[in-house]
């Protein structure tokens, strides 16, 4: 039986209130909702099971004028992720019953804010329940804030660092490549990542460049230099 009081010290975190939208039935697996006549499409596209779930809901937002909205409880439910590793594991459990999965959507639609004017976020995660998807919800999360930052016109600056970096770290890094030419004169929307196999240093990547300062990348040229003199 599905942990319930486990789930619910995990997502009873922030609480917000948002509006949603109705759905309406599914489309090729993916459930589309109703809304205007006019079609909104992603800015960009994405693959994957995750990405053809967030593309999915962009567009209703999209068609619904709710983005930002949507996009602030998809922000909400990826901090959960971030504060519990258990959730994912919980998520893709096979063993869950329907019970199991209406009071995940119960609980995990307290966390984006409750019901609303309208229903486009408890629908959309009854649709990743009633499909057996719940587990994609963090890759959705994630994805669905790649379509908003094109939307707005960013573009990512992915910092790797072996450990967290402070603010005002990321701060003077981000001033430093939005003078170069690497930031194409656009926004950019810093990813703070933390990989203790870079071991010191940093990779930086913007948009299809990468920059590794890394020590880890220094120590491998440094034993390759050494093996090609042996």
């Amino acid at each position: 039986m599905f942990p319930a009081r486990t789930l619910q010290t995990s997502l009873r975190a922030s609480a917000h209130q948002f509006s949603s939208i109705p759905r309406t039935a599914a489309i090729n697996g993916v459930r589309t909702y109703a809304t205007p006549a006019q079609e909104t499409k992603p800015p960009v596209a994405l693959f994957g099971v995750d990405g053809t779930y967030a593309s999915a809901l962009y567009t209703a937002a999209a068609k619904s004028s709710a983005l930002d909205q949507t996009s602030r409880q998809l922000n909400a439910l990826g901090d959960v992720f971030k504060k519990d590793a258990k959730l994912p594991i919980i998520l893709r459990a096979p063993t869950l019953s329907a019970a199991d999965k209406g009071q995940i959507v119960e609980e995990l639609q307290k966390v984006a804010g409750g019901p609303g004017k309208s229903d486009i976020i408890k629908n959309f995660l009854s649709t990743l329940a009633e499909n057996n998807r719940l587990g994609v919800l963090e890759g959705v999360c994630e994805k669905f804030s790649t379509l908003m930052g094109a939307h707005r016109g960013e573009i990512d600056l992915v910092i790797t660092s072996a450990q967290k970096l402070d603010n005002k770290s990321l701060q003077r890094l981000e001033a430093a490549v939005s003078k170069s030419q690497y930031s194409q004169g656009k926004k950019l929307k810093v990813v703070p990542k933390v990989n203790p196999d870079v071991v010191g240093g940093l990779v930086v990547e913007i948009g299809e460049r990468t920059i590794d300062l890394s020590v880890s990348s220094k120590l491998a040229k440094l034993n390759k230099a050494l093996t090609d003199l042996v």
